[in-house]
């Protein structure tokens, strides 16, 4: 017996890294999962993969800043399976530059993913949520939602508006039995980081900072 046998769960940035790992976990504990993405090929490949698991796992295309996509994938799983209980809100990008690097085109991108992605992703998931009879939101904060960084203002911006975001709904919503709370990872090492890794020196000086002197892993 799963954790979330009868559950229904939707996952933004599904295709790849922290996404397609939560979904094979949450499929594993018994949840039916709609994993999506704009990476359409890493995210069909996914599901294929989860799929010949054994896993209940359907890919659908998200771009999380498009309004008319998140109402297609609300509306595909309340036409796979009956219902929405969980929404991930796991999407999400990482530009690496100082206040004075960053582009206003570098600042409307992030906060176009990383907070209206979210946004969206709620206001769409609560009518569902309500006819499901309550349901919980889980938001993809990081640490750098909780404290400032040297070398991302713009990231930390996003995850620290994530953060608040994740109080005001779960204040609102409260009384139609949906929670909502945010998880604030350090460095993961996935494929959105790879840059990082990739400056060594950066990397070290990044490693340093965490007690246990090493990033996590989905």
């Amino acid at each position: 017996m799963g954790r979330l046998d009868g559950k229904v769960a939707l996952i933004s940035g599904g295709a790849r890294g922290q996404g397609a790992c939560e979904a094979k976990m949450f499929a594993e504990e018994g949840a039916r999962i709609v994993i999506g993405d704009v990476l359409d090929e890493q995210g069909r490949a996914t599901e294929q993969e989860l799929r010949a698991a054994g896993l209940d796992v359907t890919y659908v295309h998200l771009d999380v800043t498009k309004e008319v996509d998140w109402g297609v994938a609300v509306e595909t799983v309340e036409r796979l399976h009956g219902k929405l209980n969980v929404l991930v809100n796991n999407a999400g990008i990482l530009i690496r530059k100082s206040i004075e690097e960053t582009t206003e085109e570098d600042w409307d991108r992030i906060m176009a993913i990383n907070v209206k992605g979210v946004f969206l992703g709620t206001r769409a998931a609560l009518p569902a949520m309500r006819r499901a009879g309550g349901g919980s939101i889980v938001n993809i904060s990081s640490t750098a939602g909780l404290v400032g960084g040297t070398s991302s203002a713009a990231y930390v911006a996003t995850k620290g508006a994530v953060r608040l975001f994740t109080k005001a709904t779960a204040v609102q919503h409260v009384g139609d039995h949906i929670r909502c709370n945010s998880v604030h990872p350090g460095p993961i090492t996935t494929e959105m980081i790879a840059e990082m890794v990739a400056d060594a020196d950066g990397w070290q000086q990044r490693l340093r900072l965490l007690p246990m002197g090493r990033a996590g892993s989905p």
